[in-house]
Order: C-alpha cells, then sequence, then structure tokens
C-alpha cells in the first residue's frame, strides 16, 4: 500500500493509502514529492497508482458508497490543484488552532457529581469507548479497531498521566475526557515545546454544563507543569457540537486550515 519514488538511488517521494468505513467507506491517500521535482507528471503518476491500489482493495469489500479521500493545508497549492484537475471536490474544512500557555487559565470547576480520577490500564477501554460515544456526532467518524488502538498504546507519545478523564461518581462511567499528549521528537525537529490536546470528548449527557471547559483549564495547568510553552489541537471547522467557538473562548486560535477531498469511485 506504499509507493517510493526514486531517483539514483535516492528518494524523492512516497505515497501510502488505507481505508476506513463510515457512511461511506473513504480509501484514504497521500503522495508527498520533494519540492524540486513537482511539475513534471511524477506525483501524478503517484496519485493514479494510489487510486489503482484503491480498486484493487475495494474489489474484496461489499457493495456501496465508495470514495477516494485526500487532504491537504491550503498552502500546499501543487497537491491542491492536481486534486483538483482530477476531479477531487472539498468536502471539509479543519483548522489547527494553538493557544500559548503565558497567558493566564482561568479556574473552572468541575460540573457537580464528576470528579478527576487517575488513569489506570483497566481504564483505557472504558475512556475509549466513551469518546467514542461522544464522537458518533461527528463528521466521518469511525472507531478505531483492536489493531490501532494496539498501536496508540505502544505510541511514544501516549501518557495517560497528563490526560484529564472526568467520571460521573453516581453512574461510575466516563463523562468526558482530554487525551493529551506531547511528541518529543516533533518538539526536538521543530525546537519548541509544545503539547497536543486530544481527542477531546464529552459525551451527550453531560454536555452544556460547562464540562469541557473545565477540562480544557485542567489539562493547560497540567501542561504548563511540565514546562509546556503552547497546546496545539486539530478541530473540524464544522464540527455541529460547537467545538471551535469553543476552544475559541478558551484562548485558541487558528494557524492553518486543512480540507478534505473526496472522489466518487467509479
Amino acid at each position: 500500500d506504499m509507493l517510493f519514488a526514486e531517483m539514483d538511488g535516492d528518494v524523492i517521494g512516497y505515497s501510502r493509502i488505507w481505508w476506513r468505513h463510515g457512511e461511506a467507506r473513504r480509501y484514504c491517500h497521500f503522495a508527498l514529492l520533494l519540492p524540486e521535482w513537482r511539475g513534471k507528471g511524477i506525483r501524478r503518476c503517484m496519485l493514479l497508482y494510489n487510486e489503482q491500489r484503491a480498486r484493487e482493495i475495494a474489489a474484496a469489500h461489499p457493495e456501496g458508497n465508495k470514495v477516494y479521500e485526500a487532504q491537504a493545508l491550503e498552502t500546499e497549492t501543487h497537491w491542491v490543484n492536481l486534486l483538483l484537475h482530477e476531479q477531487y471536490t472539498p468536502v471539509r474544512y479543519f483548522s489547527t488552532m494553538v493557544r500559548p500557555l503565558h497567558e493566564d487559565v482561568p479556574a473552572l470547576p468541575l460540573p457537580q457529581g464528576l470528579e478527576i480520577r487517575p488513569v489506570t490500564p483497566e481504564h483505557y477501554q472504558h475512556i475509549w469507548d466513551a469518546l467514542h460515544r461522544a464522537f458518533q456526532d461527528h463528521w466521518a467518524g469511525s472507531p478505531l479497531n483492536n489493531e490501532e488502538i494496539q498501536e496508540w498504546v505502544e505510541d511514544p507519545s501516549f501518557n495517560p498521566g497528563i490526560w484529564q478523564v472526568a467520571w460521573d461518581t453516581h453512574e461510575n462511567q466516563v463523562a468526558g475526557a482530554v487525551l493529551n499528549f506531547i511528541d518529543e521528537e516533533e518538539n526536538r525537529e521543530y525546537n519548541r515545546n509544545r503539547a497536543h490536546m486530544g481527542p477531546l470528548g464529552v459525551r451527550r449527557p453531560y454536555r452544556q454544563k460547562g464540562l469541557a471547559k473545565a477540562l480544557i483549564a485542567r489539562s493547560l495547568n497540567v501542561l504548563k507543569t511540565q514546562g509546556i510553552t503552547d497546546v496545539a489541537l486539530g478541530v473540524d471547522s464544522d464540527n455541529p457540537t460547537g467545538a471551535f467557538n469553543l476552544y475559541e473562548t478558551m484562548g485558541f486560535s487558528t494557524v492553518e486550515t486543512s480540507v478534505k477531498y473526496h472522489k466518487p469511485m467509479d
């Protein structure tokens, strides 16, 4: 499911394809190519290879709505223009938002009847199941399979010690959670002290009570104690739960926008 482009033994680009299911079965792909090799038709060949491989995979899947899916930052004009040329259509916009931690963090209490508990391994599945239920309102959402969950647990940035998970003390169930993480390798590469917030989700019965704001505020304070200077998150700009506006009220601002593109699979 990967393709490498080489010139004189050096890799100049690569592509990958994978798939997810939801309302439509989405065959996701990308094709990266060094700038000096663009404009020669190489990247288009890689894209067409991705589509061919996607069709081979799709042939073994049940009939139904099937689409190619690609994503691009608005600033990636070469990739954007190629997708548009190949009849891809923008379907959704996403924002990367950042909040500096030198600004004050508001003290926001948890709603009555909820408490934060330390996370232990036996909680992982409960937390993920709660987040999956919280994300049922989200566009093109799909649960992680067991293999993806295991990869998530084994990732070097996996650190439940900086999560914020709220439990309903009466029902003994997860009401909402923020799974924060710090990518040390990324920070070294970009010479910064950044954390990432999310996924963040609140289950339907606990919304409109201030829980999301309280979890965000607690997360910001915890991350500040880790020496973090700013926090980033990604959000669907059209999120039906109003997440984009929520993050703005908590001091986050957009630093870049990306677009999901779809193309029907014939």
